[in-house]
């Protein structure tokens, strides 16, 4: 299929639904960028069409951009979602990728209430936007002595499940009644969702997007504390290693409590005295006080990789644990960058 030709299912959309204009090739080939939050967003159907930057909003947790639109002589200004500065930043963007005035041809995954917001699938601007579509890898796989460094999954072989980070959970985790009730009492789009007020999702979240955002390893010189970060929210999490035990339950934290130990060259981590949280797996199901995750670490025999597991148990809300296991690529090649999420960036996607 040529680079600006369309799918009949993208026809559908862009002749029936909205209207929008075609538009012949401009001088680059579409630029894809898959995101993990498709809250409200018919992820099935792409909406294709061509506008002019009103503006580019260069913030975190997400990137956004408008494009007025000129379809049937009503003039539309569609609002378009992409993923968090250093995640784009890594496939080339900057803040200056896109500015007011710019002629685009936009493909997005539309909202499902045909409000005039979507999330990026690609875009093409005149003149051309020189971007990459994947990640740059060094030229030979970089080698680990530890598990101190940062580490990334590899997209294509840990998300096989449709709909990215929601529909991950939606396929794995089996819910009790109390978990499909509230799970169906759930608006996404409303200031219910943590994410609203830049509250991000704790553990087993950064594990599981490790293939988006770099997870870090950092080993103290005891190795009293082991300290574990993720470009995601920023997370932080201090697991502590000289044998101490969990709290008592009254004392709740947002990332939990962590204590961890080795077992041979395979450190374990346990993280309970969860907080309360709405939306922990992004899909409206709750966690509580009964929330538990464990979580294996192991450098394997060429140091090219941690394999890595996580065991998820909250009886409240799951009718059996979840298991989940993948490795994680040493990355020192790829920047660990920190999120800073701005109130109004993480609130834009809400329903006006």
């Amino acid at each position: 299929m040529p680079a600006n030709a369309f799918s009949p299912r993208e026809l559908v959309f862009v002749i029936g639904r909205y209207c929008s204009v075609l538009v012949g090739a401009l001088a680059t080939a579409p630029v894809v960028l898959a995101h993990h939050s498709d809250a409200g967003i018919d992820m099935d159907a792409v909406i294709a069409f061509e506008g002019t930057i009103t503006e580019f909003y260069w913030r975190n947790p997400h990137v956004y951009f408008t494009v007025e639109t000129d379809a049937s002589g009503e003039t539309v200004e569609w609002e378009v979602q992409l993923g968090p500065t250093n995640v784009i930043s890594r496939r080339g963007w900057s803040r200056d990728s896109l500015a007011s005035g710019d002629r685009v041809t936009v493909r997005a995954h539309p909202s499902a209430n045909g409000r005039p917001y979507g999330i990026l699938e690609s875009v093409d601007k005149e003149g051309g936007l020189n971007l990459s579509s994947t990640i740059a890898a060094p030229t030979e796989p970089a080698i680990a002595t530890s598990l101190a460094g940062t580490w990334m999954a590899d997209r294509m072989a840990t998300f096989q499940y449709p709909g990215g980070f929601d529909g991950f959970f939606t396929a794995q985790l089996s819910l009790t009644e109390k978990a499909v009730a509230a799970q169906a009492a759930y608006d996404p789009l409303s200031s219910e969702n943590p994410e609203a007020t830049c509250i991000g999702r704790p553990t087993p979240a950064a594990f599981v997007s490790s293939s988006i955002y770099l997870l870090e390893f950092e080993i103290d010189e005891p190795g009293e504390t082991i300290i574990i970060r993720s470009e995601y929210f920023d997370e932080e999490r201090t697991v502590h290693m000289d044998g101490r035990e969990h709290p008592p339950i009254d004392q709740r934290y947002q990332t939990g409590h962590s204590v961890g130990r080795w077992d041979g060259d395979t450190l374990t981590v346990d993280t309970a005295n969860f907080a309360d949280h709405r939306s922990p797996y992004q899909i409206g199901v709750p966690s509580g006080a009964q929330k538990r995750v464990v979580e294996t670490y192991r450098l394997n025999d060429e140091g090219t990789a941690i394999v890595a597991s996580f065991t998820l148990e909250d009886p409240e809300y799951l009718t059996e644990p979840m298991y989940h296991e993948r490795e994680m690529l040493y990355s020192p090649h790829l920047e660990m960058f920190t999120s800073g999420c701005d109130p109004t960036a993480t609130s834009r996607f809400l329903e006006q």
